[in-house]
């Protein structure tokens, strides 16, 4: 049977207004599931930096991560520091928030370092044991600036900043106050001895990490 020149034009016509519905409907898909795909990608990227920073945040310049050990939180960062004449990453481990310490513990004053020794008169805290480990993470973290802590009862502020003094004693409200160019009281209501001094020693480590940059 003879097809007419006419019906071979008009079915060349028809097959082209298919075609090209057929590639539109596939352009269709394709975006569709390009859509979709980019979607679950931004979901799985939110998803990611939700949970990464409720584990990890910057503070004033230092970032903190977030561990849980038996059930305890600390909040840890690193500085660079000479051990043994050899350059290391030295970790700092505190119990409380750093952005909580802010709102809950005063500081008013301004961080001096660095300093050959402090001298750390301090009353004898026991606090369930917050008052040990206040005082060993004070000696680590200085030491590891290089700056000694020593006691000496008869030792007073400095008026020249020679060296640093630090006056620990219970008082009406827990806080950090400069009275001279390095001397600070660290004054525990409550037996807070351990908001107290981790607020002073992340005081240390922003002046410290300020004067690396």
């Amino acid at each position: 049977m003879k097809i007419s020149r006419k019906a071979k034009i008009k079915k060349d016509v028809g097959e082209r207004k298919s075609s090209k519905r057929q590639i539109k409907e596939q352009n269709r898909t394709l975006k569709n599931v390009f859509l979709i795909l980019g979607t679950i990608i931004l979901i799985s990227a939110g998803t990611f930096l939700f949970f990464y920073n409720l584990n990890s945040f910057e503070y004033r310049g230092i970032k903190f991560d977030v561990l849980n050990e038996g059930g305890i939180t600390f909040y840890h960062t690193s500085f660079p520091a000479i051990i043994n004449g050899t350059e290391v990453d030295y970790n700092v481990y505190i119990r409380n928030d750093p952005r909580k310490l802010e709102k809950e513990i005063h500081f008013e004053g301004s961080m001096y370092l660095p300093l050959a020794f402090v001298v750390n008169n301090t009353e004898n805290f026991i606090c369930d044991g917050d008052g040990g480990i206040s005082m060993y993470n004070l000696n680590q973290v200085f030491n590891a600036f290089r700056t000694d802590l020593i006691k000496d009862p008869d030792a007073t502020c400095d008026a020249f900043g020679r060296y640093g003094y630090l006056q620990v004693q219970e008082g009406n409200l827990s806080g950090v106050g400069q009275f001279g160019p390095a001397c600070y009281l660290l004054q525990i209501n409550n037996c807070e001895i351990l908001k107290v001094t981790e607020r002073f020693l992340v005081e240390a480590l922003v002046k410290n990490n300020e004067m690396r940059s």
